[in-house]
């Protein structure tokens, strides 16, 4: 069946929900495929039709996530005033906070390598786009991708921080990850 075919698409989308589900209610970890297929309806001979293994559906399970962090992050005015978050990075810490228990089980020690490597890599090109394109923080004597680099791994390690139970409200994490990123 191609990949673009109704039917496969309602399938990836109704595993994709299960995967999510289950990972909101245990630690990925725990999760096998048997699991997922059973929770999305379908046998787990069709889970490995569209997935070689869990964490390959995690990852794309977790695509709309990647895809809200990086345009947040690309949407922050870089050289803002760094004393006062943009609203764009309030609004991620708001996501990341309202699915602080998917984003900690993702991102933790027995979550998805992929969705973390995948999450850095979107970062970093978001954030070397906005560098290309004349909006760096600092005029700093690196290489643009060493700094695109930097900066996505270090909101990667906020973002883990705050969904593993970092109290502070959303907006004041916003704040202080601003201070760091717009002098970093």
């Amino acid at each position: 069946m191609p990949p673009d075919d109704p039917r496969a698409r309602r399938t990836r989308a109704s595993l994709r929900a299960a995967a999510l589900e289950l990972a909101g209610e245990r630690d990925p970890a725990t999760l096998t495929l048997s699991a997922v297929a059973s929770r999305a309806g379908v046998n787990r001979a069709t889970v490995y039709l569209h997935y070689p293994d869990l964490d390959a559906l995690f990852a794309d399970a977790m695509e709309e996530a990647v895809t809200t962090v990086a345009r947040a992050a690309q949407l922050c005015p870089l050289d803002a005033d760094p004393d006062t978050a943009p609203p764009p990075l309030v609004t991620l810490f708001e996501h990341v906070a309202a699915h602080a228990t998917l984003y900690a089980r993702m991102l933790g020690p027995q979550g998805s390598a992929r969705f973390a490597a995948r999450l850095r890599q979107a970062l970093g090109e978001a954030l070397l786009e906005r560098f290309r394109a004349g909006a760096r923080p600092t005029a700093a004597a690196v290489p643009l991708e060493v700094h695109a680099a930097y900066l996505a791994g270090a909101l990667v390690g906020v973002i883990a921080h705050c969904a593993t139970g970092d109290a502070r409200p959303p907006a004041e994490t916003a704040a202080a990850t601003w201070r760091l990123l717009a002098r970093s």
